[in-house]
């Protein structure tokens, strides 16, 4: 799922233009990104492909109907389906939730009941997503403790501010991938990265020199000029 400090990636595949627009109009004045899509092939590309927090699944569609687009999806799609059909037949629904689907609305959808099922099903993915996350992350003789919020290396104790702790934290759960510093702005201030802002540099820096890495050839945090950083699981 994406970061809770980012706006949910709703995608709507729904066949019937002015619906799927209006649904689209509607969630994303509620503050979701939202995609849509009127064809079962595409569907299921995009699912595998953008891995959105939520799909709203129409249950006919050309080439492939939802209840297909469920089936082929489902052995690496985790996140929450929600179907919609006009047909009101239990049949349907069974199938339906047979095939993976998370939760079953009929048309005409209503809008305050859409939203609703949304927030359910999010609240219900960022609640499971924080309980399966480590909290507590070791790399040789460097410990990050998420609960006490600390950091230890070789035995000692490092004293870091909120903010770095933030970032380390950020960098050493993707440890092994370049993290760009879009992202970083994006998770640690809430705001797009304008390329000039330097604020994550010099927190990168700071913990750099906290953390005994090399100020001129840091290999601990690397830099990845025109991508971003990476933190090295090996280097400590």
């Amino acid at each position: 799922m994406n970061s809770p400090s980012l706006s949910p990636y709703l995608l709507i595949v729904e066949d019937d233009q002015d619906l799927a627009e209006w649904m689209q109009s509607y969630l994303q004045k509620k503050g979701f990104e939202v995609e849509i899509t009127g064809c079962g092939l595409a569907a299921v590309n995009l699912i595998q492909t953008t891995n959105p927090d939520l799909v709203i699944l129409d249950g006919m569609l050309p080439n492939l109907d939802g209840i297909e687009v469920c089936r082929q999806v489902r052995p690496t799609f985790t996140n929450t389906i929600i179907m919609v059909t006009a047909r009101d037949e239990e049949i349907d629904e069974v199938l339906g939730l047979e095939m993976g689907a998370d939760d079953y609305l009929t048309k005409p959808v209503r809008a305050r009941a859409l939203l609703a099922r949304i927030n359910k099903h999010l609240a219900k993915q960022q609640h499971q997503t924080q309980e399966n996350s480590p909290q507590r992350l070791h790399f040789n003789q460097l410990v990050i403790d998420h609960s006490a919020r600390t950091v230890s290396l070789a035995g000692e104790l490092v004293k870091i501010s909120s903010h770095e702790f933030d970032l380390l934290w950020i960098l050493a759960t993707q440890a092994g991938e370049v993290v760009s510093r879009q992202a970083l702005v994006n998770e640690l201030r809430g705001f797009d990265y304008d390329g000039f802002d330097r604020s994550i540099d010099l927190k990168v820096s700071r913990l750099r020199k906290k953390l005994g890495d090399s100020s001129n050839d840091p290999y601990r945090i690397k830099t990845v000029w025109g991508k971003g950083y990476l933190f090295i699981k090996e280097a400590w």
